[in-house]
């Protein structure tokens, strides 16, 4: 488990004072080396192009100036940034920080500071209501009216805990997802997660094509059109080099996506009705076997495990470090409430289009919802049949992308879209091959497409309290993340989850398989069978506390914040093993069993449905 081989891998330090100040026993950085900083300076870790300290005044040794000669080789080494590229000035759609500017503390400048971050929050969150979310959405108002936005409502402290966590991870290590798994838990479970991962995304981007297909439908262009020029169009948009460039053409689809804001308040809602579901659990017509499973498919779409790998590697390439975590967390917060207003605004719309019909009740897909608001007027039924397609392409665009950082992540090459497409071939060929690839599988006639979409869905639910696990694992890891380590609270917090998604899962998968089975009890006697465990795991700890070592303080108490602004994990060889302890090890392993067994029978189920 070492970082060797990597085309774009800084070079290692060839003695001790080239490595920048050595940890101390609990992660934090110990005093100041030559360069007078525990990591990387200014905004990204890297000296500026003119190859001057560009470190502000008071992160200068004493004597230092503005033209005194740089020490590139004293300060890079410090950090594991795997790609050059993800050093330099942030530049966002909304504005640029370059290296060692000051960051300000006026209330203007700070706004300046988040337009300029704000990004990878917004992008993963408006991503994650794509296809399959819009349809899911839809299918809540037509066949349950309001009864079900308590769900999304629910949803905005999972999102914005799950998120925050890997914000973190991804501006203190500089490496993504994927390698940090296969570096820190072993090959077998890095290729495990990636596996997972690479097979989840590809049948989303096919449901994403399967989106685009039945939006521009309503529109009368054939498939065959409307797909191809799709792809070329996310391939166009992702290739061209700049990373500015890509964001800003996001940022344009997510702008277009406020169409739904006229669209829903014109869609003739039931304020009050509105209000009180929103805070009021229940589920119109009662509690049934249906409307759990489609409680699930609400979770799953709207917390996917490609948000985890995608908005690290995004902050990665963003070159966001420690110091603008804080604006990198509001930027995932603002983005929490769009998806649940976006998803509250289909929902809210799907509910006009069959009101008073003999629709309501009977979903098919969303394209059935564009042609019944056609009949309250053709502006209705386009701009829903729009929301739809915008949501197709922002969710195959990222959903990609997350695909080939991964893919960066685990071969060792050249992954940023700072980068040209001559100088990042393989990262921009896997991009554009899986595009090409899920959009002639979409293609071939008599591809059972609906049931491809549940099949999806159902993955998606199986495999999200994993990438949770290891997610949570990760953000424990005094070697990776030091000072910036979860607190207690957020491991209750984040293991609360864990627990309820595990349970969802569950329910998902038991209920697929046999279809005959009621999902509340299976619900409720898998919540009761968690609850169990929970308690088990509790007095074993309880019991074995005194042959435990004392566990040492966290490493924030013993830095002050500049110190943790500046704090980076160190090249991956360089970092402690990971020691697991029984319990952890046990735990991972059932939860792989469960996953093998799972995705195995989901596969049969689906070839049975498959042939009829």
């Amino acid at each position: 488990m070492t970082s060797r081989g990597d085309p774009a891998q800084p070079a290692r330090p060839s003695s001790s004072a080239a490595q920048g100040p050595s940890p101390g026993p609990s992660g934090a950085p110990g005093p100041p080396g030559p360069s007078g900083a525990s990591g990387a300076p200014g905004a990204s870790g890297a000296p500026g192009p003119s190859g001057g300290d560009t470190r502000p005044a008071n992160d200068r040794a004493p004597g230092a100036t503005a033209s005194s000669p740089a020490r590139p080789q004293l300060a890079r080494p410090a950090t594991a940034v795997l790609d050059e590229a993800h050093l330099g000035d942030i530049e966002g759609a909304l504005g640029r920080i370059r290296v060692g500017e000051e960051q300000g503390t006026g209330l203007k400048r700070k706004l300046i500071t988040f337009l300029a971050i704000m990004g990878p929050g917004l992008i993963v969150m408006v991503g994650d209501n794509d296809a399959g979310g819009v349809s899911t959405y839809a299918q809540a108002g037509q066949d349950y009216g309001y009864s079900l936005l308590w769900t999304l409502l629910l949803l905005i402290p999972v999102l914005i805990v799950n998120q925050e966590m890997v914000v973190r991870l991804g501006a203190v290590t500089g490496v993504g997802h994927a390698r940090l798994i296969n570096e820190r838990f072993g090959r077998f479970w890095g290729w495990f997660s990636v596996g997972d991962l690479f097979i989840l995304n590809f049948l989303t981007i096919v449901t994403e094509f399967i989106g685009v297909s039945l939006a521009l439908q309503y529109f009368h262009v054939t498939p065959y059109i409307s797909v191809p020029v799709t792809a070329v169009v996310l391939v166009a948009i992702t290739a061209s080099g700049s990373f500015r460039r890509w964001e800003q053409a996001l940022f344009a689809f997510i702008g277009v996506s406020l169409i739904l804001i006229p669209l829903g308040l014109t869609a003739s809602p039931h304020w009050g009705q509105i209000g009180y579901h929103f805070v009021v659990p229940g589920v119109q017509g009662g509690v049934s076997s249906t409307a759990v499973l489609l409680i699930i498919a609400i979770v799953g779409t709207t917390v996917a495990p490609w948000q985890l790998f995608f908005q690290q590697s995004n902050v990665i390439d963003k070159r966001i470090t420690p110091r603008f975590i804080p604006y990198e967390r509001a930027d995932t917060a603002v983005g929490a409430f769009v998806v649940v207003l976006g998803a509250a605004l289909v929902l809210v719309t799907a509910v006009f289009a069959v009101r008073g019909t003999r629709l309501a009740g009977n979903f098919t897909d969303a394209l059935g919802v564009a042609n019944a608001l056609k009949a309250h007027g053709n502006w209705y039924g386009a701009a829903f049949a729009v929301v739809l397609l915008d949501a197709s392409i922002v969710g195959a665009a990222s959903v990609t992308l997350s695909t080939s950082y991964a893919f960066g992540d685990v071969f060792g090459i050249k992954h940023s879209l700072h980068r040209s497409f001559r100088d990042a071939k393989p990262f921009y060929a896997s991009y554009s091959g899986m595009i090409a690839l899920a959009a002639a599988i979409v293609l071939i006639p008599g591809m059972p497409l609906g049931l491809l979409t549940t099949a999806v869905q159902a993955l998606a639910g199986i495999l999200l309290p994993s990438a949770s696990v290891f997610l949570l694992l990760l953000c424990n890891d005094r070697e990776v993340l030091g000072p910036w380590m979860n607190a207690r609270w957020l491991n209750i917090v984040a293991v609360f989850i864990i627990a309820v998604l595990l349970v969802l899962s569950g329910t998902l998968v038991i209920t697929t398989l046999f279809s005959s089975i009621n999902a509340i009890k299976v619900a409720i006697w898998l919540a009761v069978a968690m609850a169990v465990l929970a308690a088990l795991a509790g007095a074993w700890l309880w019991l074995t506390r005194k042959r435990r070592p004392a566990r040492p303080p966290h490493p924030r108490t013993t830095m002050s914040a500049a110190e943790r602004e500046r704090w980076r994990m160190r090249p991956l060889a360089l970092l402690k093993p990971v020691q697991w302890s029984p319990l952890t090890k046990m735990g991972v392993l059932t939860l792989r069993g469960y996953l093998v067994i799972s995705v195995l029978l989901l596969i049969v189920k689906a070839v049975q449905l498959g042939h009829g």
